[in-house]
Formats: C-alpha cells, sequence, structure tokens
C-alpha cells in the first residue's frame, strides 16, 4: 500500500528538521509504474545543491527501511522555488499580503482555481482578494496552494 502526502510528511519531517531544515512539501508524481517522489527543503539561508544531496542521503537511507511506497521510485529532493508551494498554515501566516493561487479539491462557488492577494489568515482556513471579491478558503478544502513569484 502507499502511504498518503500526510504519511510521508510525518515519516519524513524529524530527519529533515533534524539536519537544519523545513520540510516544505512532499508529492508524488509521475506514473504508477515510475512514481517520483519529489521533496522540497528549505532554510532561513536557502538550500544549495549539497544540501539537497545530503538530505537526499538520509532519507534514502529511512526510506529503504521504512519502504512507504512499493516498488521502484525516484527521490528527488530540491529547494521550493520562486512559487513554493504553500502546504502549512504558517507557511500562508509567511506570505500574508501576497499573491497567491490556490486549487480547491470541489468548486466554491462555480469555481476551482482562486488567483489573488492573500489577506488573513485564520486557524481553519484563509481570506484571499481575488478580482475584488473576498474568499475564505478552507485549508480542508484544498487540493494545492503556491505563491506566485514577484515579477
Amino acid at each position: 500500500m502507499q502511504a498518503t502526502r500526510t504519511e510521508l510528511r510525518k515519516l519524513l519531517e524529524p530527519g529533515v528538521s533534524a539536519m537544519g531544515f523545513e520540510l516544505v512539501d512532499v508529492e508524488v508524481a509521475g506514473s504508477r509504474h515510475n512514481p517520483t517522489l519529489r521533496v522540497y527543503i528549505d532554510s532561513p539561508g536557502g538550500v544549495n545543491v549539497d544540501d539537497c544531496a545530503s538530505v537526499s542521503r538520509q532519507l534514502s537511507a529511512l526510506l529503504d527501511v521504512e519502504d512507504p511506497l512499493p516498488g521502484h521510485y525516484t527521490l528527488e529532493v530540491s529547494s521550493p522555488g520562486l512559487d513554493r508551494p504553500l502546504v502549512k498554515p504558517e507557511d500562508f501566516r509567511r506570505f500574508v499580503g501576497e499573491t497567491i493561487k490556490v486549487k480547491l479539491q470541489a468548486p466554491l462557488l462555480g469555481r476551482r482555481n482562486f488567483s489573488g492577494r492573500l489577506v488573513n489568515v485564520a486557524a481553519d482556513h484563509v481570506v484571499m482578494e481575488v478580482d475584488k471579491e473576498i474568499f475564505n478558503l478552507a485549508f480542508d478544502a484544498m487540493e494545492r496552494a503556491r505563491l506566485v513569484p514577484r515579477l
């Protein structure tokens, strides 16, 4: 059985944190026969290729023992990039005032995609201004959220 995203986060976060990095996000992409496990890490000073390689070696050993994904898969460790994923409430709080994109699991008022300014973060939702309209989007209704880079 393949581990869920939440289970993968719980498994990997302690090891990433112990190395002095923040686990930003985890995702499984690609086909069922050739999946890729992507792990995004960050730190206040940013991350470089050597940091990613070190974390990759550490996580590879852990994944070999725990075996959360059946069969063969590719592990990728990288920085979150300019369009970083927003996963935890703390991620959203850090970027209040910035432009973000949110995709919901199911439509809200006929739409699933929202792009606008992050106005506020509450315990269970974010407040966004989209086209001069205010939306309250629940964390548990989100499929994914990303920061929109400034150009």
